[in-house]
């Protein structure tokens, strides 16, 4: 296959270093997506190997064995079992971890025993010494028939060496080993002879899982029946082969760790994660630990995206301020100031505290802390009727609610699952946080409580804990009004404590940047050129009218202040006349209470469109209206007034939209794809309606007490 593309499947169990391997080999060249058919990540990437040889890498779902239990294992499964129709691979790399051995080679063993050709990398090195364990590689290698190389992606050793393992893999001078690991066929002779007669190209065990798992492969009528009768003829148990399966492979694995792993004495020393966990697992220290570990992830935010942000902010008020003296008054030019530029200006200042925000996210998940936040909740998550296993979700849900309620999907219970879909959209996703940012900065002043405690930084994390708080409490009720009785449990393995792997968290701060500009962008931009003509637009007559008040009044004008005041008040009366006026006006009384205006109103209606697009709003309302195209747009919301002349960003106007913006579910995409988990149009309307009830109740509570 030399000077080919080759198709690499690479798997493994959970946290053995299998999206560090992918991340080494193939950097920036990655894509996300989804399986066919179903809501499970697909991770592809290109990597360039030996002999002109390139790869496209596939990242399956990580799973203990070859017999699945939730979507995820299942996508991986039927890939591995190449039934998948549209997922194929030429050989399969597999990750295993050497400090966790005797686990790993249990699924080891299962994908040898299907005869596809293997490549196993053994990560983990590190951590395995650092546990006393000892593990002969080559002695390893003999055992298992295929190629082990040990690596460490976190610091690119032995990456070049299973490059060229992978290509002689290619080239076909590692094969499958001739030998299975256990006597597979003697789990059901006849039953296993028969499936090969049907299907000739089956290894033994293949053939044992299409006996299993048959109805879950496409396959043709006849051949489906044809399976089923073989297994009524020779009373094959699927229940029975697995148990003895399971228990004939752990047999021979502990054979092959005596002769080629050299363990600890189990007295040794408590490790250095174990010491850890026992603060910051501590039943009060661990949550102090946790609330001030979130405080610092939302005051960083702030800390470090300022200058960066107020960088871009001049930048595109200076390119707005420099093509308006050049460009000439027309309405192209008016549309590529205030609705291009205004709009991607929008949405450009805001990507370093997405930038910040992922990669704070990623460094608290490479360390291995973010699984102990899901451990320290499960007692309280029980309680409103949910599991630790809905963190993930939840956490998830502070980046992007859409794969976060795809994510829910690893949760058994139906119950526990549906409940974490309907909370999720409380987190208050990556989305908000623009419409947090620019709020907070008008009305919140930027003081310090004991010389580090900022009072901004304890709002946005405030605003933060309110959409859990609020999701806790709807759970707590909607668990009383979903009648479902299924019992759950919870179980966690809890990753070692690493350094974070810098590169991985550089990589991640780059994607979600693009997919946020990109995604986000699109949109933003759409609505901002349909906001432009709304706004620069409207009914002929009031239009025409107000042009002939202003001309009359220009004409009496004698000084320039004076003319000045007259443009900035036509374009001000223009806007408030306007199509978008029209329907700011006509959603204003209802909005009113809440201490919005018009303007408010217009950005809350495109808002559910994606919430981002608050800023891109009024960033295009206030550049259509403002004379001035120098003024950054902060400055033009903090300079706004009502017609009594009193401001409209207001701290209770604020904190009254802040709120809002946290609880509405103000999202069609999130919309869209609950629908799709739930499989029907009940929950999302549901979800939508209590959402924005429980919205605008909590809104106009804050605006009273605070007014």
């Amino acid at each position: 296959m030399t000077g080919r593309n080759v198709h690499i499947a690479l798997v493994g169990n959970p946290n053995s270093g299998k999206s560090s391997l992918f991340n080494a080999l193939t950097g920036l060249n990655q894509k996300v997506g989804n399986f066919p058919g179903v809501t499970v990540d697909k991770k592809t990437g290109h990597a360039s190997l030996e002999d002109n040889t390139t790869a496209t890498v596939i990242d399956l779902p990580g799973t203990y064995s070859l017999y699945p239990r939730r979507a995820d294992e299942w996508v991986a499964y039927q890939v591995m079992m190449r039934v998948d129709t549209e997922v194929k691979y030429d050989m399969v790399l597999l990750v295993m971890d050497a400090s966790n051995l005797k686990r790993n080679l249990l699924f080891c063993s299962q994908i040898i025993d299907l005869k596809v050709p293997v490549v196993v990398a053994l990560s983990m090195m590190d951590i395995a010494r650092s546990k006393g364990i000892e593990v002969d590689v080559p002695g390893l290698e003999t055992e298992l028939g295929v190629p082990v190389i040990p690596v460490n992606p976190r610091k690119n050793k032995g990456i070049s060496q299973l490059k060229k393992a992978l290509v002689q893999t290619a080239q076909q001078q590692y094969q499958a080993p001739q030998r299975d690991f256990i006597g597979n066929k003697e789990l059901a002779p006849a039953a296993v002879s028969g499936v090969q007669k049907l299907l000739p190209a089956l290894s033994d065990y293949a053939a044992v899982h299409y006996l299993i798992n048959h109805e879950n492969f496409p396959l043709p009528t006849q051949t489906q029946d044809a399976i089923e009768q073989l297994e009524v003829d020779n009373k094959f148990n699927p229940t029975k082969s697995q148990a003895q399966e399971i228990v004939q492979r752990y047999s021979r694995i502990r054979q092959i760790m005596k002769q080629n792993v050299v363990e600890p004495d189990p007295l040794q020393k408590k490790l250095f994660t174990e010491k850890l966990d026992n603060l910051f697992l501590h039943r009060i220290w661990g949550y102090v630990i946790l609330l001030a570990t979130l405080f610092l992830l939302f005051q960083s935010i702030f800390w470090l995206a300022t200058y960066p942000m107020d960088l871009i902010d001049a930048t595109f008020s200076s390119l707005q301020g420099s093509l308006a003296g050049m460009l000439p008054q027309t309405w192209w030019s008016d549309l590529l100031l205030n609705g291009v530029l205004a709009g991607l200006g929008g949405i450009v200042v805001f990507v370093p505290q997405i930038m910040i925000l992922f990669g704070l996210i990623t460094i608290l998940e490479d360390t291995g802390y973010m699984a102990r936040i899901s451990f320290l909740s499960d007692k309280l998550m029980r309680k409103v009727g949910l599991n630790g296993k809905s963190v993930m979700p939840m956490i998830s849900g502070f980046a992007c609610a859409v794969p976060a309620i795809m994510s829910a999907r690893n949760i058994e219970n139906k119950k526990e699952r549906l409940l974490t879909i309907l909370v999720t959209p409380f987190m208050s996703c990556s989305a908000r946080l623009p419409v947090f940012t620019v709020l907070i900065a008008l009305a919140v002043p930027n003081t310090y409580y004991l010389g580090f405690l900022s009072l901004q930084g304890l709002v946005m994390m405030g605003l933060y804990l309110l959409g859990i708080v609020m999701a806790l409490i709807v759970s707590f009720v909607l668990k009383m009004v979903i009648k479902v009785k299924e019992k759950s449990f919870f179980i966690l393995e809890l990753p070692v404590y690493r350094s974070p792997r810098w590169k991985n968290v550089g990589i991640t701060m780059v994607e979600k940047a693009k997919i946020f500009v990109w995604d986000a962008g699109r949109v933003i931009i759409v609505i901002s050129l349909i906001l432009w003509a709304l706004s620069s637009y409207g009914p002929s007559k009031r239009m025409h009218g107000i042009d002939e008040k202003y001309a009359a009044l220009q004409q009496q004008a004698k000084t320039n202040e004076e003319k000045a005041g007259l443009e900035s008040e036509k374009s001000t009366e223009k806007l408030e006349h306007s199509y978008a006026g029209i329907i700011g006006r006509t959603i204003e009384p209802a909005i009113a209470p809440l201490g919005f205006d018009w303007k408010i109103g217009i950005a809350l209606v495109t808002s559910f469109a994606a919430r981002e697009v608050f800023v891109g709003t009024m960033a295009t309302l206030y550049s259509v209206e403002e004379t001035d195209d120098n003024v950054p747009l902060r400055e033009k919301m903090a300079s706004a007034v009502r017609p009594d002349g009193s401001k409209v960003y207001t701290l209770p106007t604020a904190l009254s939209l802040m709120v809002f913006y946290v609880l509405a579910m103000q999202c069609m995409t999130t919309v869209a794809i609950v629908k799709r988990e739930t499989k029907t149009w009940k929950w999302p309307l549901i979800q939508v309606g209590y959402m924005t009830a429980l919205a605008y109740v909590m809104s106009f509570i804050v605006y009273r007490l605070f007014s």
